[in-house]
């Protein structure tokens, strides 16, 4: 049996009952209308923000979708294919640094390295990937982590030295908005993350909801039957860390103009446990809570340093755990339980 005549059966199997039209106007237990409704008011409140707060929660709002893209990323590896990663701050710190040297050495701008990144970052996933087919599970989060504390060392290597800027980094200037458009950098980068975020949340939807995201999906569950279908597990798996890559390259990439400045620092091994613990509170395969987890990420530590200055890391230990007492299935997952209680009682 192949994976196309497998997957064409699911097709056959997901597809609504002719007549049926309360199936066909609820998607995960919530009608489609409601989603619709809160995808367009997010998207409006979204676009209104940049002109109606300052400067810093501009930029603050901007870090919030850079952290999404890389969960967002690191969701489609762990969430939907089932390998744990402990290593995407690598990613983020190639797209950054290649984002940086572009600009500095060559000349290019922002935009022009932006595919660049992407790409290379999509290599560096997929290559690793071939030797990380042998370990599974907690061994596969071992090596990514290995990964994460080895790489700031390695961008202060002497060899190095020159396109890095070793310890003390390199600086990078951040674009004006063009053609004239009343905006500051700050808001135009703004709205340039925005637009590069949801068409990646776009991509990811489409990948997870077509034949190959399912197969991905069934290799998650289970990676014995997958084979026995006839999935090419090891060509799905790497291709699955090289996308992963690109997205936390991306983030990466645009990190670095926003906070116009990359340093070996800035991605230790606890930038990637950041990324996992937003994976978690935002909600594990949920393309949405990449958002959440983001927000997490970005004003959580800001909240626990204005609780306590001196105990900020108690107070964040705490709020996490209350976290994930109260939404053992993330943030998304808890929306998703309220809106299917309310769409009950409203039948």
């Amino acid at each position: 049996m192949t994976i196309d005549r497998t997957i064409a059966s699911d097709d056959a199997a997901n597809t609504p009952v002719a007549g049926s039209a309360t199936k066909a106007r609820m998607v995960g237990g919530i009608p489609v209308a409601w989603q619709r409704t809160a995808f367009f008011i997010a998207v409006v409140i979204a676009i209104a923000l940049p002109f109606l707060v300052k400067n810093f929660t501009i930029f603050q709002l901007t870090t919030v979708m850079i952290y999404a893209i890389a969960i967002l990323g690191l969701n489609l590896l762990t969430g939907y294919n089932g390998q744990f990663s402990l290593g995407h701050s690598t990613f983020i710190a190639i797209g950054a640094y290649t984002t940086a040297i572009l600009m500095e050495f060559a000349g290019l701008s922002f935009y022009g390295t932006l595919p660049i990144a992407a790409t290379i970052c999509f290599a560096f996933g997929f290559l690793f990937g071939l030797p990380a087919l042998r370990l599974e599970s907690i061994y596969l989060a071992l090596a990514t982590f290995a990964l994460a504390v080895a790489t700031p060392q390695v961008l202060k290597l002497s060899p190095f030295e020159h396109w890095t800027g070793g310890v003390q980094g390199l600086l990078v200037f951040k674009p004006e908005a063009p053609f004239g458009l009343p905006l500051n950098s700050d808001q135009w980068m703004y709205f340039v993350t925005l637009a590069i975020g949801l068409g990646l949340a776009v991509c990811a939807v489409n990948l997870v909801n077509s034949r190959s995201g399912r197969a991905i999906k069934a290799i998650r569950d289970n990676p014995i039957a997958a084979r026995a279908m006839g999935i090419n597990i090891s060509l799905y798996k790497t291709t699955t860390f090289g996308i992963s890559a690109a997205y936390a390259g991306i983030a990466g990439s645009l990190s670095a103009v926003v906070v116009q400045f990359v340093a070996p620092d800035s991605f230790t091994f606890v930038l990637a446990i950041g990324l996992f613990v937003g994976l978690v509170v935002g909600g594990v395969g949920s393309i949405t809570g990449a958002l959440f987890g983001g927000l997490f990420l970005v004003f959580v530590p800001n909240i626990a340093e204005e609780v306590s200055k001196g105990l900020a890391g108690a107070v964040y230990g705490v709020i996490l755990l209350l976290v994930i007492y109260l939404m053992p299935a993330g943030a998304v997952g808890l929306i998703r339980t309220a809106a299917m209680k309310l769409a009950t009682r409203r039948r």
